[in-house]
């Protein structure tokens, strides 16, 4: 970590968005958060060195789970801490929905994983939310069009495969506590908003379904709504109350579709 801390703080001014001259408090902030990421990236270095795209985490789920019964119309939610900490059979009782989430992973990680956690589980449907920890340069710096083409990667692949794929929107974060400090640092909302624009046009170009999060999560300041989430990140039982019902909205939606294409 002990890149200069000055050459880190000037990178992300530009990369996350931050004013060309922040206010000393804005400064201290951003410095900060830096120094936290940093220090955590360096805890990943065994996981990055020796398996980049966390495969270990679901080898054995994978193998327990087995290929889906005759008829059953198997849906994964893939992504980062966000999907990781949803409890989908509290959210979605009985309908038996698969959680492939692992907290602070990149789009970059979940291309390397998304053979062994989504391909070869022949899921019907994947619910894709993923973006923050790119923004937030979990693991190092990246623009948004690669970040975008990544994206684009995991389209081509599900449709390879006959997977009808959701791509949610990255939601919006907030600076209102004082746990939220150092996420909203490194969380530019003109990058997610940037992002999201880009993900809801590709998926009306692309024939795929857009599953927008951030409207019904931000606020009138543009930020995540203060009692959805106590860190201005990670969803509360009340920021999942939120997301359930539209992303249960959008795989009827697939499968409606699906259904339509079988016929």
């Amino acid at each position: 970590m002990r890149i200069s801390v000055l050459l880190l703080l000037a990178f992300s001014c530009s990369a996350f968005g931050q004013a060309s001259q922040p206010t000393p408090e804005t400064h201290d902030r951003l410095a900060e958060a830096i120094l936290s990421r940093e220090h955590w990236r360096e805890t990943m270095i065994p996981t990055y060195m020796n398996d980049f795209g966390q495969l270990g985490r679901y080898q054995s789920a994978n193998t327990s789970l087995g290929a889906p019964k005759s008829g059953e119309k198997r849906v994964v939610f893939y992504g980062d801490s966000i999907t990781d900490a949803w409890h989908l059979d509290e959210s979605f009782p009985g309908k038996g929905y698969i959680n492939r989430g692992i907290g602070g992973q990149t789009t970059s990680q979940m291309l390397v994983r998304f053979r062994q956690d989504v391909i070869d589980l022949q899921p019907a449907i994947v619910v894709v939310l993923a973006g923050t920890n790119d923004i937030a340069g979990n693991t190092g710096p990246i623009s948004l069009a690669d970040i975008e083409a990544n994206y684009a990667t995991l389209a081509e692949q599900a449709h390879l495969h006959g997977i009808r794929l959701i791509f949610s929107s990255v939601t919006p974060v907030h600076d209102y506590t004082p746990e939220s400090q150092y996420p909203f640092a490194t969380r530019d909302p003109a990058k997610i908003l940037a992002l999201n624009s880009w993900l809801k046009n590709y998926c009306a170009a692309n024939g795929l379904i857009y599953l927008d999060y951030f409207s019904a999560m931000v606020d009138q300041r543009g930020l995540l709504k203060k009692d959805l989430a106590q860190d201005g990140l990670h969803p509360n039982l009340a920021g999942y109350q939120v997301m359930a019902p539209l992303a249960q909205a959008a795989i009827d939606q697939a499968l409606g579709q699906a259904l339509g294409a079988a016929h």
